[in-house]
């Protein structure tokens, strides 16, 4: 036999069926649906429904519910466990915990705790620091001589968190960087203060600011000027 020759058995594969292809097809014309009608139209789903009477998902009773505080666990088989020991991306002899499964690339980041099954057969002494066990992997474990302790995946989260210097250090440092320190503001002074007066012919001058006993005097000595349009009285005659 040639690899030309390699062909299914008969009837493995059956064509599907061609609708509306001719009245020779057997499905042409109207396909199948009948002669008018409700579902002989297109875009109608009637999935469920019984007539108007009570359908059956309605008069069965609820049952469970929800809950929205189940996590989601990786599961960690003893077998799996023992070869990664083997590879050398677990060490027997330190803690088996959170951090160090997920160096070794068991769980990806710290949002799901490991519970270990009793699938496999575990060799080696180890000190476990998980979010569950079986009953058999428990005791698969106990019987090597180590040992396991059930601790929160909330708990392991918290404790990484920690140890990276936590969420709240991270986000104070991120602040620190994006906040740009702020020039400090002048104290407010005379309006006057500062500017410049230029003379006729001559450079620039810094105007001194006058004092409040000067500015007085000098108006009480100024006579009092007289317009254009003052005409001298009588009196002065």
């Amino acid at each position: 036999m040639e690899l030309n020759q390699l062909s299914d058995r008969a009837g493995a594969r059956r064509a599907r069926t061609r609708r509306g292809r001719g009245i020779g097809s057997g499905k042409g014309k109207t396909a199948g649906r009948g002669h008018k009608g409700q579902k002989s139209r297109e875009g109608v789903s009637l999935q469920g429904f019984e007539g108007g009477q009570m359908p059956i998902y309605r008069r069965l009773p609820k049952h469970g519910f929800t809950n929205i505080f189940r996590e989601e666990l990786v599961p960690l088989s003893l077998g799996r466990l023992q070869s990664l020991i083997d590879a050398s991306r677990l060490d027997a002899s330190a803690k088996i915990d959170l951090a160090a499964l997920i160096k070794s690339g068991v769980v990806k980041n710290d949002r799901r705790g490991v519970k270990v099954l009793g699938d496999g057969e575990l060799k080696a002494k180890v000190d476990l620091e998980v979010s569950g066990a079986s009953a058999r992997a428990r005791e698969a474990i106990e019987k090597a001589g180590g040992s396991v302790t059930l601790v929160s995946r909330l708990q392991q989260a918290r404790a990484l968190r920690a140890e990276a210097g936590g969420e709240g250090a991270r986000r104070t440092e991120r602040k620190a960087k994006s906040e740009k320190p702020q020039t400090p503001q002048a104290a407010p002074g005379n309006p006057s203060d500062g500017k410049t007066v230029k003379a006729k012919g001559e450079g620039s001058v810094k105007a001194m600011p006058a004092s409040k006993e000067g500015s007085s005097a000098a108006s009480a000595s100024s006579p009092p000027l007289t317009g254009s349009n003052d005409k001298p009285s009588s009196d002065d005659h």
